[in-house]
């Protein structure tokens, strides 16, 4: 059975994360939901090892709670001179009480002694699409760059401001959110997904 793609659950509360992907997927006729929209839906316990371990299991959870198909994502920092941290404990790095700032900050001092030729990093992004019948898709990005000695920038959103891209001489804090959207890791991710839905589309109307 093929994944129905009129109507889709985005599991996430984020609403910056919510916005970034309706946005990205506005010349769709996917009518997106977010699960602001189904408060009686618990978070989900993301306690992967990998980033497609936590997608998978946070869209199969919605999708088969919801009967619709869900869309997850699970994302973060990897710090190469960190031997890969935060990773899939971006959102969680320096313990539950941390917010944004303080975990950008945390990260900037465990890495104070570290050069510049050696503070490379990559945002990660893994997509899981998920039917209520359990079939499924995964979608990875991936963006290079390299922290910051000081945050610049107030957009965006975690560790954006601290992130440098190279290619365009700024962070990702610095960026307006649709120059953001053309290269990021979610948009990366999220361009394979758009090409999925439109290789789908297209099936299903020479199918017809």
């Amino acid at each position: 059975m093929s994944i129905q793609l009129d109507k889709i659950v985005v599991a996430t509360r984020n609403s910056g994360k919510f916005i970034e992907i309706k946005k990205l997927l506005q010349e769709t006729d996917i009518k997106l939901l977010s699960l602001s929209d189904f408060p009686e839906i618990p978070e989900v316990v993301e306690d992967g090892a990998t980033f497609e371990d936590n997608a998978l299991k946070k869209a199969k959870f919605v999708a088969s709670s919801l009967g619709v198909t869900a869309l997850a994502d699970d994302s973060g920092l990897c710090v190469d001179a960190l031997s890969g941290r935060p990773g899939v404990m971006s959102a969680r790095y320096g313990g539950p009480n941390c917010n944004d700032m303080r975990r950008f900050v945390k990260l900037l001092e465990e890495m104070k002694e570290i050069g510049a030729g050696h503070r490379t990093a990559s945002f990660v992004c893994v997509m899981a699409l998920v039917a209520p019948d359990g079939e499924q898709r995964l979608f990875r990005g991936v963006c290079e760059g390299r922290i910051l000695d000081e945050p610049r920038g107030t957009g965006g959103f975690g560790y954006d401001p601290i992130f440098y891209f190279e290619e365009f001489g700024m962070s990702f804090g610095e960026m307006d959110l649709d120059t953001k959207n053309r290269v990021s890791h979610r948009a990366r991710a999220l361009k394979m997904f758009a090409d999925f839905v439109e290789e789908s589309v297209k099936s299903k109307a020479s199918q017809g």
